[in-house]
């Protein structure tokens, strides 16, 4: 019944008033009234997921009876248009909500239902779009399914895209020398190359790790229903969907094979954070090195400039600042406190359900967003383009009494010791106090102490 700018609709508790041209029903409508917490709903990924599975579950019911061919049809036709990313205002209701998710879940079949029924078919969010499902393996389905089409088709592209640029740089500066340095002290010459390939090599091993999650990040809750016994859905349901969903999205998905762990646990869902908290770990301390072999330009490294964005100061006027750095470590520091809420969260699997997974699933695919923005920015604005201040790499070289290190063989590491007291105290170069020092002539010392021949193994 419409009344004014109102509709009443009826759920199990009541009647219940809702805007008129709302695209839910009943139940989403309870849900937007109790909860009010962030006020705004789960991602956009974790939607589009949910409409996918909602559609398989929908072909599948079909295939086994459950549902007429028009009502499969017409629930498909409504939840392939939400997972293109049409109706997206139809779905309020907020991350924090009911643990397992539910009032989410009946937002979707409630908008499915009634997009089905305006398009002439009679379908039931319950009955027909909610067939042989519950929240309770539907919404940690969804958590796997965005979390693995988001790391395939968002994270990993930006992740490969950085490593390349990377090793573009390598390339590049193959033949720069500069001075090495442990406890941010003075140490023994390295190669730009060398520097770069241990941020591509961090990167390379976390992408290896991210790998090594998918397979259980691929298998499937759905089946399982209520508490994992897989009541109310028919025999080999839950795979025949994830089969379906492995067809409609080109990822390879198979259903957990023991329900009562997919449903009471989130141990992938927290294992898969913890490595996109380890790719944050190596992302920060890159973003860090940058911004100290940046800094400057005068009485800092000064060794690269980094590309100049924007003014870095409203009272210094000609500051300019390493703000892709900052605002990477930034984002870093997110996905590590994102990780630590989806860890505690992941506990919270009393007896048959988890029941935080909406945080999970809100907090997985937030830090998926976050570090695959954030390797873009890195490589395109940051690492592509810093040019390499070659006259001050060369001067510090020369005066690195450090290089004494490599006269340990002929002269023992007391003598270097003293000698490098000694070029530390009168600023003179450490070949010009060895020269004076040991009976090495200067065309040896010249020899011995070439930083580019210190770069590798003798």
């Amino acid at each position: 019944m419409v009344q004014d700018d109102h509709r009443t609709e009826h759920d199990s508790m009541g009647p219940v008033r809702i805007p008129a041209k709302a695209l839910w029903g009943a139940q989403t409508q309870r849900a937007v009234d109790n909860f009010r917490i962030a006020r705004r709903p789960l991602p956009q990924a974790f939607l589009r997921a949910l409409a996918q599975i909602k559609a398989a579950c929908a072909e599948v019911n079909l295939g086994l009876g459950g549902i007429t061919a028009a009502q499969s049809a017409a629930i498909v036709d409504a939840a392939d248009a939400i997972a293109l990313g049409q109706h997206q205002e139809a779905f309020p209701v907020d991350v924090y909500q009911t643990g397992s998710g539910t009032s989410t879940n009946m937002n979707m079949n409630e908008v499915i239902a009634h997009l089905a029924t305006a398009a002439g078919t009679s379908v039931h969010p319950n009955d027909h779009v909610n067939r042989s499902q519950s929240s309770n393996d539907v919404i940690p389905t969804a958590i796997h399914v965005s979390a693995a089409i988001e790391l395939e088709q968002r994270l990993k592209p930006a992740l490969r895209h950085l490593i390349a640029v990377i090793a573009r740089r390598e390339r590049e500066l193959a033949a720069v020398v500069k001075t090495g340095r442990t406890h941010l002290m003075d140490a023994m010459p390295i190669r730009f190359d060398q520097e770069l390939s241990g941020w591509r090599t961090q990167l390379e091993l976390a992408e290896s790790r991210l790998d090594d999650v998918r397979p259980r990040l691929r298998r499937l809750a759905i089946g399982g229903t209520a508490v994992g016994t897989g009541i109310n859905a028919p025999e080999g349901f839950g795979e025949r969907v994830a089969r379906r969903l492995s067809q409609r999205l080109d990822v390879p998905f198979v259903r957990q094979a023991n329900g009562f762990a997919a449903l009471a646990s989130q141990d992938t869902a927290a294992e898969l954070s913890g490595q996109l908290r380890t790719l944050a770990t190596v992302l920060l301390k890159i973003a860090n090195d940058l911004r100290w072999m940046n800094s400057g330009p005068l009485t800092g490294l000064a060794e690269i400039a980094l590309p100049a964005l924007q003014p870095g100061s409203s009272i210094m006027p000609g500051k300019v600042n390493p703000v892709i750095p900052e605002a990477v470590m930034m984002a870093c520091v997110q996905v590590t406190g994102l990780d630590t809420a989806i860890s505690l969260a992941a506990q919270s699997g009393s007896f048959q359900l988890n029941v935080m997974l909406p945080l999970i699933a809100d907090n997985l695919l937030t830090q998926i967003q976050i570090l695959s923005d954030a390797m873009q920015h890195l490589a395109d604005r940051a690492i592509a383009g810093f040019s390499v201040n070659e006259a001050r790499l060369s001067e510090a070289l020369e005066r690195n009494p450090i290089l004494v290190t490599a006269l340990n063989a002929e002269i023992g590491y007391e003598a270097g010791a003293r000698i490098a007291k000694m070029a530390y105290e009168s600023g003179r170069s450490i070949l010009d106090v060895a020269a004076e020092e040991t009976g090495i002539g200067r065309d040896r010392l010249v020899e011995l102490l070439d930083p580019a021949r210190l770069t590798g193994p003798r």
